[in-house]
């Protein structure tokens, strides 16, 4: 912390859910923030980094978001119909004995099992509101948790089922040693996953390196890197993998030594003992069942890619040596998104650009390198999880889930879900799919008899609230903040300013809670926010020896490891795999699952990487009522739905729904019209921007809008949810959002 003319600058960094958690320098004068600064190149090189930790446009305006006048200000219960929105004031001390008496009636009456936290990610610092909420249930006899998150359900589960470990990425710098770059439904440049990314990209395309971007929009990555754009529909990415596939294997440029060595299930003679061979992906390849190769011509029709671009892109690939194909998280969103995820991983096998410098294993890419600190949780008494997207599933059948549904720790589910704490979320209603489905199961009170709600502003979730509290923002309170994917740092959020009105970190009533339970020392231990910081970074520091004293971290804000090992992934396991197997049950990368093989799933998922065609994708029947395809993407102005409510924000990307120029014109649409988008599940109104960045066929628009409905329903927030699906993918029983049929008409 630094003064000049009255003026402190307080070191900070962000919380919430934006791979940046970028450096912020607030500086204060009495009592007020009056501009927010952060990283510049100068300091990154005194702490021996290549780069900044720097702010982008949301990281400078956070204290326009977090600071505005429309914050909560005083806990509060619901006097209309939930969802309505109406709420009288109460005070604390009512709040915490109407919570603690709702909490042991629920328990008492349906189990623990009918008690759930909601996904939240408003908080995501080390300590958490949903956590913690976590933390006080299993202490009270357990509660019904979920696996699986809405950004990476598919990609890591799909990751893991091929190589055992989510541990596939190289670190950063080693794309300068890459000879080409795919990006597959990857867009770093709006979805921040870090701060080296973009730079790593940038350093590449400088060295001239090629880079290829895969995305039905034109996005900014590809504008920032000067990028080879090649549009796609959605949810046909492992068509195009099964494709250049063929092509390689058509032309011999596999790499057949790393394939034998290191693989299961790619060809006849490596398949797993007691499976028919013809099961091996080869045969399917070939077309020896189906009687249809997968040519470059049969995934024309599917991608909507020219056969000659999909020839030329399986060429470059395989003959690149080595060659990174980067997959995002878009792309596994879709339906069937773990096969999108596989058929990007089976590329990086044939190709042998596993364990290899320069290469990219694919998949979730983690690359660890230092460990982060953790609250740990006390043993939770109630086993049984559920697909974080299927909680809605949970409240109306809970009682009659099972393994089919998803459902591990147990055959059966005992209850619905009767109690859901959503605490600095909005997946309750604005994030999660489906709205108008999700709200009138929520506002059934027969159904979830009480809702528990802390948050900032009364987003479209909060009004759902039974008793709905206010929180406190990231300038308010103290918290540690870790790196997202990559990043060889830790941060520290120092408090800037007092907490606002009656603004309340969640840990702090829910000792009270704990309290009125007979917990409060079990909970607590004893400490206060600042003193779990303070023991967890020391607990910390057994591992992580590099680390400085707790209060030069504190003081400084952030810490950047200077010892960081190089990494490639699986370098041991290639060289000898003998020695070194993968994590697997076989100890090979499986490209054939027996696992899978031998498992009974809802709806058909295959034991090899191969193209599914997905429900409400371009050859669904459905496409003859809604010929559009849908899809979402993170826009710049916003993180996930932060910042919806900052006017300043809004001039940087408005929301606006994407159309091509030919779909425009058959529809008498122009640029700027307001217009109509619609499924069976609801409607809302948006402008329009027609573009030829998209790909024709296809719409979009960035997620996280807040939804805002009229009197008929028509949500005029420009919310995508009020279009999605709540149906699950086949295996991870992952989100599905980006894959929607709609029509778009003129308003």
């Amino acid at each position: 912390m630094e003064t000049a003319e009255d003026i402190q600058i307080i070191h900070t960094t962000g919380r919430n859910n934006c791979g940046g958690r970028c450096i912020i320098h607030a500086h204060v004068k009495d009592g007020q923030i009056i501009k927010l600064t952060s990283d510049t190149p100068g300091e990154a090189a005194r702490s021996g980094q290549d780069f900044p930790l720097c702010a982008c446009v949301r990281g400078l305006n956070y204290h326009k978001t977090f600071l505005s006048p429309d914050r909560l200000r005083y806990p509060m219960k619901r006097i209309g119909e939930r969802g309505e929105g109406k709420f009288e004031r109460i005070t604390w001390e009512e709040a915490v004995s109407m919570i603690s008496r709702e909490w042991i009636r629920i328990r008492d009456t349906y189990g623990p099992g009918s008690r759930y936290v909601n996904y939240a990610t408003g908080v995501s610092g080390l300590m958490r509101g949903n956590e913690l909420a976590k933390r006080l249930l299993a202490l009270d006899g357990g509660f019904l948790d979920y696996y699986n998150s809405y950004s990476t359900a598919c990609i890591r589960q799909a990751t893991t089922l091929m190589y055992g470990t989510n541990e596939t990425g190289n670190d950063l710098a080693d794309w300068q040693n890459s000879h080409l770059i795919i990006l597959l439904g990857h867009n770093p440049m709006e979805t921040k996953f870090d701060c080296g990314t973009m730079y790593y990209l940038r350093k590449a395309k400088e060295k001239g390196i090629p880079i290829v971007v895969i995305d039905p929009r034109k996005n900014d990555t590809v504008l920032a890197l000067d990028a080879e754009w090649i549009p796609i529909r959605p949810a046909t990415d492992s068509a195009l993998t099964d494709a250049m596939a063929y092509v390689i294997v058509s032309e011999h440029l596999q790499d057949q030594d790393f394939l034998d060595r290191c693989c299961l299930g790619f060809d006849k003679e490596h398949m797993p003992a007691g499976v028919d061979p013809g099961e091996c992906y080869l045969s399917y390849l070939n077309g020896e069942k189906d009687g249809i190769p997968k040519t470059p011509a049969w995934a024309e029709a599917i991608t909507g890619i020219p056969a000659d671009t999909i020839i030329s892109l399986a060429r470059r690939y395989a003959l690149a040596k080595p060659a990174a194909l980067i997959q995002g998280f878009g792309a596994q969103r879709n339906a069937n998104g773990e096969q999108s995820v596989r058929g990007g991983i089976l590329l990086a096998c044939m190709t042998g650009n596993v364990g290899v410098s320069g290469g990219w294993a694919s998949g979730v890419a983690d690359c660890t390198r230092h460990q982060n600190p953790h609250l740990d949780l006390p043993d939770n008494p109630y086993p049984m999880q559920i697909p974080v997207y299927r909680w809605t599933d949970a409240v109306v059948r809970g009682h009659e889930m099972t393994a089919l549904d998803g459902v591990t720790g147990g055959r059966q589910l005992q209850s619905d879900i009767k109690m859901i704490i959503n605490l600095a979320g909005n997946c309750l209603i604005n994030q999660h799919g489906d709205i108008n489905r999700t709200k009138e199961i929520l506002k059934d009170t027969s159904k979830c008899e009480f809702i528990l709600c802390s948050d900032l502003f009364m987003t479209a979730s909060a009004k759902f609230a039974d008793i709905l509290l206010p929180g406190i923002s990231m300038f308010e309170g103290e918290n540690i903040t870790m790196p997202w994917q990559y990043g060889d740092f830790i941060g520290f959020n120092n408090k800037v300013i007092e907490p606002l009105y009656e603004g309340r970190f969640e840990y702090d009533w829910l000792v009270e809670v704990a309290e009125r339970l007979g917990l409060r020392e079990a909970f607590s231990q004893g400490r206060t926010t600042g003193e779990w910081l303070e023991y967890l970074y020391r607990e910390l520091q057994k591992t992580e020896k590099e680390l400085p004293d707790y209060q030069t971290f504190k003081k400084a804000g952030i810490y950047r490891y200077r010892h960081n090992t190089p990494v490639i992934a699986f370098e041991k396991e290639r060289r000898d795999p003998v020695q070194y197997p993968f994590p697997t049950p076989s100890g090979k990368i499986e490209i054939f699952s027996k696992t899978v093989f031998q498992t009974e799933y809802e709806d058909f998922f295959p034991a090899i990487p191969r193209y599914v065609a997905p429900p409400e994708g371009p050859q669904d029947a459905l496409a003859s009522r809604y010929p559009l395809q849908l899809i979402g993407w993170h826009t710049k102005r916003r993180c996930h739905s932060i910042h919806d409510n900052n006017p300043e924000m809004q001039k940087i990307d408005p929301q606006k729904l994407w159309m091509h120029p030919l779909d425009a014109l058959s529809r008498g649409i122009r640029d700027g019209d307001t217009v109509l988008v619609f499924n069976d599940r609801g409607q809302l109104l948006i402008p329009v921007k027609v573009t030829d960045r998209i790909m024709q066929g296809v719409t979009a628009m960035a997620q996280g809008a807040w939804y805002d409905p009229d009197p008929s329903g028509t949500d005029k927030g420009g919310s995508i949810n009020v279009l999605t699906s709540l149906k699950t993918t086949p295996y991870a029983r992952g989100n599905a959002q980006h894959t929607n049929l709609v029509e778009v008409r003129k308003a």
